[in-house]
């Protein structure tokens, strides 16, 4: 991999710690329809995009109700709980190592982004990003083509912090470099699986970074 110029940052489990609020939100609708509630393991073995795949994994029946319905319940509980959520203890001062050494740091994120730019501020980190970018609907759909338009703006190598299968499919299809951190919504061995570097912490990514020029 080239010496990246710029640092995509997905947000959703790899800066904020917010998977136990997914599962706790998730479970909600999952006990008022009566369905089996889901532990954190089961759900990054499950949790996917398209997330209506994922619904369906979790036993939602989209025969006996429309998918937009349990989605816009889960949209309902997951933005008031989420305001407890907080970012992982290594994300301020990764952010702030990777700003010192001069590399240019954006976020790109598959939440909507009206309520992305809400956290962002109440969590004090804008300061480190030179723009941050979300989609515009409530079904996390469109982040391919919302870092199609990031990455076309911009000059030199790029490179993608992410936690799931999606922001490897992402980097892939814009031919970008990729590090994933298994710490968010997906299991290792499920983010092993692509052959793109994997580590658990950002203290690593910020050492693979010193040797690629950020």
């Amino acid at each position: 991999m080239q010496k990246p110029k710029t640092i995509l940052w997905d947000f959703n489990g790899t800066l904020l710690d917010d998977a136990h609020i997914c599962i706790d939100a998730i479970n909600i609708l999952l006990r008022n329809r009566g369905k089996r509630e889901i532990d954190m393991q089961t759900y990054r073995k499950i949790f996917t995009f398209p997330v209506r795949e994922y619904y369906i994994r979790a036993g939602f029946d989209f025969i006996a109700e429309p998918f937009e319905k349990p989605a816009m319940e889960f949209i309902d509980h997951y933005d008031i709980m989420v305001r407890k959520a907080r970012l992982f203890d290594d994300v301020e001062p990764s952010l702030k190592k990777i700003k010192e050494r001069g590399c240019q740091q954006m976020v790109l994120s598959a939440m909507q982004q009206d309520f992305l730019d809400v956290l962002i501020d109440e969590l004090g980190v804008r300061k480190y990003f030179g723009q941050v970018s979300g989609i515009d609907n409530h079904y996390a759909d469109g982040k391919t083509e919302t870092a199609r338009k990031l990455v076309n703006g911009l000059q030199g190598e790029v490179l993608l912090i992410g936690d799931t299968l999606h922001d490897f499919e992402v980097a892939s299809e814009l031919g970008i470099g990729i590090i994933l951190v298994a710490r968010g919504h997906q299991s290792r061995e499920r983010l092993e699986a692509t052959g793109a570097a994997v580590v658990a912490t950002l203290g690593e990514v910020v050492e693979m970074l010193k040797t690629r020029g950020c």
